[in-house]
């Protein structure tokens, strides 16, 4: 998408110098209204959550010192669990995308929270925010496709230790937070000379600071409060970690690895405008088609195409976005692409298994538009 001629070939080549301009005014509009409306509605809905994960994490501890009982260990767990998840999803991400930052809470805001994960935040929001969101499925600049390390798309090169990836990947799901914490290091770029070895010591002291506090927390004083129940509140703490990882890894990967999730190169940045913008970002992602209780689970990752157009709207708001986002793709003929969970799951290990092996070839430049519906 280049500045006379957006994805001059390709799913958007059949839209006018005007219709971009036009989607990028539409989707402004709908950008400005959301923001004028944002007030005590919803301020309270993120309280809420937070009171509610909150409580959902102490009782899930509390139930744990009890978990010599299994059906007690099963319960305390499960809330731990979804404790975790809610953390994570619709409070730790949205918040530090500065979701919330307009109500002046200072407990709510981005510049003081630090999540239930062993990224740091500063650490975080630079590879997420700034790298991931501003160059979205760039190939060489968002660092996010593949996560520096699988291939997820036919036009990253192959390379032997690819054939591993459906194993490296089951293991990175598992331990998603650690992945993300040495990913955000970007150990890459010290070995190629774009970065210094002693910044690359600097974040790994941040990194093994918070991984310290961590592991004590979860593995270490929690336990040792449970008295008795010391192994089982171990092993609660340490099955929530991991549910709340595989799901993570699992609604990212769902909205930027099905089929249909484009990827671009860097001289299609060169003059990008506002619309051209909107456009990869609606090309680059893909959406999870779920009720409200999977929304809330996700932290609305599964409006992952409205994230990406907003990322620094409150999520609660991204479901009555998303008609409106459907529509202007309808309209304009761009793919909108969402499916249920398990299809988009299927679908990205399948890629992933594809991907592990040598080919396809590159998708050619000038595809025909794609239909507006998945």
């Amino acid at each position: 998408m280049t500045g006379t001629a957006p994805a001059s070939a390709g799913p958007a080549a059949h839209l006018s110098e005007v219709d971009i301009k036009e989607i990028g005014r539409e989707l402004d509009q709908i950008r400005d209204k959301v923001i004028a409306d944002l007030g005590d509605d919803d301020a309270r809905y993120i309280r809420r959550v937070i009171t509610l994960q909150r409580g959902l994490e102490v009782g899930g501890r509390a139930l744990l010192m009890a978990s010599l009982l299994p059906p007690v260990w099963l319960a305390g767990t499960t809330c731990l669990a979804v404790a975790k998840i809610l953390e994570n999803m619709e409070i730790g991400h949205n918040v530090l995308h500065g979701q919330w930052d307009w109500m002046r809470d200072p407990q709510i805001h981005s510049s003081t929270w630090e999540w239930d994960f062993a990224s740091p935040a500063d650490m975080w929001k630079h590879s997420h925010n700034f790298a991931h969101h501003t160059y979205t499925n760039i190939l060489g600049k968002d660092r996010d496709v593949g996560y520096a390390f699988l291939r997820v798309s036919p036009e990253q090169s192959w390379h032997p230790i690819d054939l591993a990836q459906p194993l490296s990947n089951a293991i990175l799901a598992a331990g998603f937070e650690w992945g993300i914490a040495i990913y955000d290091v970007e150990l890459e770029r010290a070995w190629r000379g774009e970065k210094s070895w002693a910044e690359v010591l600097s974040q790994l002291g941040s990194v093994l600071r918070k991984a310290t506090r961590q592991v004590v927390k979860d593995y270490v004083a929690f336990p040792l409060l449970a008295g008795p129940a010391f192994l089982p509140t171990l092993l609660g703490n340490l099955t929530a970690n991991v549910t709340r990882n595989v799901w993570s890894h699992a609604v990212i990967f769902c909205g930027h690895f099905p089929d249909g999730s484009e990827v671009f190169t860097e001289d299609q940045l060169e003059d990008e405008s506002r619309g051209e913008w909107y456009i990869r970002q609606l090309l680059g992602s893909s959406n999870i088609d779920g009720g409200p209780l999977l929304h809330i689970m996700t932290g609305n990752l599964s409006h992952q195409i409205e994230h990406h157009l907003f990322p620094d709207l409150p999520s609660n708001r991204y479901a009555e976005i998303a008609p409106k986002v459907r529509d202007l793709c309808q309209r304009y003929g761009l793919r909108y692409n969402t499916g249920s969970l398990v299809r988009q799951t299927a679908n990205v290990w399948k890629n992933i298994f594809r991907l592990a092996l040598p080919g396809p070839k590159p998708r050619p430049a000038d595809t025909p538009p794609i239909s507006a519906t998945a």
